[in-house]
């Protein structure tokens, strides 16, 4: 009996350990506070972009947690092809955010932009065990280029906000808007600087709060609205009206999931090497399905396209719990908060140069994120030309809004993104410079025998008949006359 307690004992998996409820709890609180001001920053962004008023912009905010919460507790505690069972929170990805904003400024409105999600993330379930076998093609100088394009792409947003925003009216542009966004951010850097790591993790939440504090000594914060409605409330399906489905919209948006099925393989790969977890093609396959099948449902609901999210990972480094019932509750909290359309509101009615100030780091470090998966790639000319051309590609929407306007609709509508058209370029120059090969390679003619390789490692070199090591001590050969009966030469 104690020999198969024993067995069970060691093939327990590391994030299947469970903690007492308290400690639960309040780790899974921890994982919600870390990452709770990047869930609600897409449904603030794309509210804004579409004129929404503040109890518009609440339902998004509740839609998204709710919606993520679920997200989270499908992720980590996973039903059969559903789930890699993963310490993963899931929330509302800013990677769709630049394309979904194409489709809103295309005329179809928010519900182009839920019927797409729709689309693609159904098409998504289905190609998910299939993308395994496309890694090869997303190396670092292609995921360097949309994660790079993924910031860049959203600098003008925050600079709006900085403005002042939509609803800014005379004010747009003054001198009070931009020093509050400058307040502001000027919190976040001294919060991120402060060398306490819990200040330091939640340094765009408490910029936000404290700068909204801030803004209320100015004047400039407005929160009577915020009691106008229901303190309680499940999400109404399709709130804002059925998806419209559009041929160029859903295309767009499979990119983004592309883009999606790339941040999520990687957080799964992250986080198995953090808790010593086993991850293989199947468990990733069942980790992509989660994603997309959340992506599917979360129009229903009046929200956006799910991924996880990468600062929980680095927070499960940071403290060493491992489990996936940790964030499983963390989950749950967020379906609470979803529950709340009061909070909703309340984080709605936060002024908008605030979010400005907090965007400038926010983007910038997805910006910043990108730059260093590209110094991962290969430093040659290829590569240099696969970034120069694909990053300029992708800003052209940005610099030149009309470019596309005498295109095709399909064409405008996903090359107006410019995550869109930077992914399409980088994949296609990197298949091209990359992949294909125009001549056959020669070789030098010389032949060395596999035994002769066997013993050495990475940095060994020849010099002057010697051979040596990477740190230069020199390797002592053993000829056949020194070695034991059987000992083949290495002739240098």
């Amino acid at each position: 009996m104690s020999a198969a307690r024993s067995n069970a004992a060691t093939s327990t998996r590391p994030e299947d350990e469970r903690l007492p409820p308290g400690r639960t709890i309040a780790y899974g609180f921890q994982h919600v506070l870390t990452m709770y001001g990047g869930i609600i920053a897409p449904p603030l962004v794309m509210g804004g972009a579409a004129g929404m008023d503040t109890a518009q912009i609440g339902v998004l905010v509740a839609s998204c947690l709710f919606i993520g919460g679920l997200a989270t507790i499908l992720q980590t505690l996973g039903i059969p092809f559903f789930g890699a069972q993963l310490p993963l929170v899931q929330g509302t990805s800013f990677s769709g955010v630049a394309t979904m904003i194409a489709i809103l400024n295309g005329g179809g409105g928010m519900p182009a932009v839920f019927g797409a999600v729709l689309a693609a993330g159904a098409i998504g379930i289905v190609i998910a065990p299939f993308f395994a076998k496309l890694l090869r093609f997303f190396p670092p100088v292609v995921t360097g280029v949309f994660i790079t394009i993924i910031g860049m792409s959203l600098f003008p947003v925050t600079a709006d906000w900085a403005m002042g925003g939509a609803t800014a009216g005379e004010d747009y542009g003054s001198l009070k808007n931009i020093a509050l966004a400058a307040i502001t951010l000027v919190i976040l850097l001294a919060l991120s600087k402060s060398g306490v790591p819990a200040l330091s993790r939640l340094s765009i939440l408490l910029s936000i709060v404290l700068g909204t504090v801030v803004a209320a000594f100015m004047g400039l914060a407005d929160f009577s609205t915020v009691l106008d409605g229901d303190i309680f409330a499940f999400p109404t399906p399709f709130a804002f009206g059925l998806p419209v489905f559009e041929l160029g919209a859903i295309i767009s948006m499979m990119i983004v999931i592309l883009v999606t099925y790339t941040e999520t393989t990687a957080d799964m790969l992250a986080v198995a090497e953090v808790t010593g977890s086993k991850v293989d093609a199947k468990r990733i396959a069942n980790g992509l399905r989660a994603d997309m099948l959340s992506s599917t449902v979360a129009p229903v609901f009046n929200t956006f396209t799910q991924s996880a999210f990468a600062q929980n990972v680095g927070l499960v480094a940071i403290t060493g719990v491992k489990s996936r019932f940790v964030v499983a509750a963390g989950g749950g909290i967020l379906v609470i908060l979803g529950l709340l359309p009061v909070l909703g509101r309340v984080v709605a009615s936060i002024p908008t140069p605030v979010l400005g100030g907090a965007g400038i780091v926010l983007f910038g470090s997805v910006a910043a994120a990108g730059i260093r998966t590209l110094a991962k790639a290969k430093d040659d000319n290829m590569n240099m030309l696969i970034i120069a051309t694909s990053l300029a590609f992708g800003c052209i929407p940005m610099v030149k809004p009309d470019f596309y306007e005498h295109f095709p609709t399909w064409v405008g509508t996903v090359f107006q993104s410019s995550i869109s058209s930077a992914t399409i370029m980088a994949v296609l120059l990197n298949i091209i410079f990359n992949e294909l090969t125009w001549r056959k390679k020669e070789n030098s003619g010389r032949t060395v025998y596999k035994y002769q390789l066997t013993g050495l490692q990475d940095g060994d070199r020849l010099i002057g008949g010697k051979l040596y090591d990477s740190k230069g001590l020199e390797i002592k050969v053993i000829f056949e006359e020194q070695g034991e009966a059987g000992d083949r030469p290495m002739p240098l």
